[in-house]
């Protein structure tokens, strides 16, 4: 039967909290985080991220070659680590580990290894991943760096396993496990265990694998391990795979839908949700329990097929082709054996070709000594091939150690030279500065103030015209927002209720039209305010912003048909809320209605602000047409919404399809316990 179970390296991505010093305006501090967030956004087609992920990095580059640019190109290469995105995944780390050289950075250098160790590691260039990751642990042994050490070591053992150096791989996890102490190192003690579990099972040990899966789930800690990783779930899938080993197919079906059972499995982990179905349909299969059979193999299939996971649709199409030779089935059975050999041979997986040809052997007798000859011929040279692999493992960690020594030596001899050659040079540089300096001093100095102060003028010059230009970009999209969110939903609103004074008798009439004249003279004085100041808002929003927010929701029931429910939570203490704060969800819940009422065509809309521990939250839905996210470009109404929830450092979850309404949710931290903030202006 084809293998089918999952292991799971956990690896997590340090922050770093950038200096005050740091030579970094706030907008493109601003602009990177938004970037390096899109980027990261599972939402988002591949082709988008990797556009802001390239934005990202074209920010970063103009930093100066620091600390905190080594960090952030290393989260701009783990987000194409995630899209795999390899060549510009292996370009930044590649930029990453030259300038740790030059700066002689030993952290930065050893992470930069394992992060190629894993490049070529999904390349399958094994002899290269495993250089890098023995290098990485070099370091990480030198520096007593034991989490990262132990990390290392797993990803080395990883490689190994994938080898088929089980004895090797084996070695290296209780390598690991040796540096690691302390409840803090869950993650790396699942891991260990779960590989362990997986090691075993290939040696033919079931029981210490069994022991051992067992003591990965023992080890799960939410706190550590984030459940989106559902370690639970891989364990499981491993265990019953193991009882599947066993011919025990009713256990290994009891875990396989233990498995099924956890919490957003298929949106967290399809690919795992595919190997429990399909391990389910085989055992399922085995027990003779075919009612929902070929279906859930079907099922399998399809993700498998949607995710590209070649080794799991070889899997998915032979135990397909061993169901319809059960039920005699003769051509479906050749035509799924037939497709995973093409597919195995294609990827160069020979482990999954020799399995192809077993089953081809099986079920086509005519030809089943060439399939027989094939497999014998294939099965030799892999053997040859995994004994050479663990030889040059071995080798690799040889000639590194010996190449190593070498250098060392090599660097003595180089720096006795430079020593005695600098001696002398010094000595002669003295002597001839002595006999020189006398006469070119006050030259040599005049020319030095002289080009001191040209650089200053010029870095001077620069930098007032790199100030006008934020300025003029800040100030331009400061009065678009304003003018967008502010004024044109109110003119819009005015609009509206003219129109409709035909429909009125005159009297009537005359009064709603001096009260629409009233309202687009505060439109005007609106105006006059963006004219001169900006910066500033209404007074009267920031003293009585409730009392403002009743007033915005009165216009919007006086003007439009569309019923409006809110809800104002009366524990928010609005005194402890920073002003730029409530002057951004005011324009946010606007921007929000003027949408509801220009587009979505909605009979409802429903407006809460409540507060959450250390969040103030604000719940926008309507009942309208909606739109699909995903394909419908966002307009600007939206971009300023994304925007203004950013400025106050907070999140924007906007969720709509057709025919399902709208509903935009802002989560915006705010500490409601301390005494005092002070406002800003």
């Amino acid at each position: 039967m084809k293998k089918n179970y999952l292991i799971l390296l956990i690896f997590f991505i340090g922050c770093t909290k950038q200096n005050e010093s740091t030579r970094i305006s706030s907008q493109s501090r601003d602009s990177l985080d938004l970037y390096l967030s899109l980027a990261n956004e599972y939402k988002l087609p591949v082709q988008i991220k990797q556009k802001y992920n390239q934005k990202a990095f074209e920010v970063i580059m103009s930093q100066p070659d620091d600390s905190i640019k080594r960090v952030n190109l290393f989260k701009v290469a783990n987000r194409y680590f995630n899209m795999r995105d390899w060549n510009n995944y292996n370009k930044t780390v590649k930029i990453v580990l030259e300038n740790a050289q030059k700066a002689k950075d030993s952290v930065s250098m050893s992470k930069a290894y394992t992060y190629l160790g894993d490049y070529y590691s999904s390349q399958a260039v094994s002899d290269s991943a495993f250089l890098y990751y023995y290098k990485a642990e070099k370091l990480y042994s030198q520096s007593n760096s034991f989490y990262n050490l132990a990390k290392t070591r797993l990803s080395k053992a990883l490689l190994q396993f994938n080898e088929g150096d089980f004895y090797g791989s084996e070695k290296a996890v209780f390598n690991a496990l040796r540096v690691i102490k302390g409840s803090n190192n869950n993650d790396i003690l699942y891991d260990a265990y779960n590989l362990l579990g997986v090691i075993y099972n290939e040696l033919g040990d079931y029981e210490k694998a069994i022991e051992f899966h067992n003591k990965a789930i023992a080890s799960i800690d939410d706190k550590i391990i984030p459940v989106e990783f559902q370690s639970k779930a891989t364990s499981l899938n491993n265990i019953g795979f193991v009882y599947q080993n066993l011919n025990d197919y009713k256990k290994a079906n009891f875990y396989f839908q233990e498995g099924l059972k956890e919490k957003n499995l298929f949106n967290q982990k399809p690919e795992l949700y595919a190997i429990l179905m399909d391990n389910l349909a085989y055992s399922q299969f085995k027990l003779n329990e075919n009612k929902e059979l070929p279906g859930l193999f079907y099922k399998a299939l399809k993700i498998r097929d949607s995710l590209q996971l070649t080794a799991g649709i070889t899997a998915s199409k032979m135990h397909l082709s061993e169901y319809f030779a059960s039920i005699k089935d003769t051509a479906r059975a050749l035509h799924y054996s037939g497709q995973a050999l093409i597919v195995s041979k294609r990827t160069k997986n020979f482990r999954n070709v020799l399995v192809a040809l077993k089953q081809l052997s099986l079920i086509h007798p005519k030809k089943a000594s060439k399939f027989s000859e094939d497999y014998i011929r294939i099965n030799d040279s892999l053997q040859k091939a995994e004994r050479k692999m663990g030889d040059k493992f071995t080798r690799i960690e040889y000639e590194t150690n010996e190449i190593k020594s070498e250098n060392s030596s090599l660097e003595i001899q180089n720096r006795t030279l430079v020593y005695v050659f600098s001696i002398l040079t010094l000595i002669g540089l003295f002597f001839y500065i002595y006999k020189t300096q006398q006469a070119r001093n006050r030259e040599l100095l005049f020319k030095q103030q002289q080009q001191i102060a040209n650089e200053d003028i010029y870095n001077l010059m620069i930098s007032q015209q790199n100030a006008i230009e934020t300025m003029r970009i800040r100030e331009k999209k400061k009065v678009a927002q304003e003018l967008h969110d502010g004024v044109l939903g109110r003119m819009f609103g005015v609009r509206i209720s003219l129109d409709s004074l035909d429909k009125l008798d005159e009297e009537t009439a005359t009064d709603k039209r001096k009260k629409y004249l009233l309202e687009l003279k505060e439109i005007e004085q609106d105006i006059r305010e963006i004219s001169h100041d900006l910066n500033k808002e209404k007074s009267g929003l920031i003293n009585n912003f409730v009392a403002i927010l009743e007033k915005l929701f009165q216009n919007q029931t006086n003007t439009f048909n569309t019923t409006l429910v809110y809800n104002i939570d009366s524990n928010i203490k609005w005194d402890l809320v920073s002003n730029i704060v409530k002057i951004n969800l005011y324009r946010i819940i606007q921007e929000a209605l003027q949408n509801g009422n220009k587009y979505a065509r909605a009979k409802t809309i429903t407006v809460e602000l409540k507060s959450e521990i250390n969040y103030l939250v604000l719940s926008i839905s309507d009942d309208g047409i909606g739109f699909n996210t995903h394909k419908t470009k966002k307009g600007i109404g939206l971009q300023n919404i994304m925007y203004r929830t950013a400025e106050c450092s907070g999140n924007v979850e906007i969720n709509s399809a057709r025919g399902e309404g709208t509903t935009i949710l802002v989560k915006i931290p705010i500490d409601q316990k301390i005494n005092k903030i002070h406002n800003e202006s």
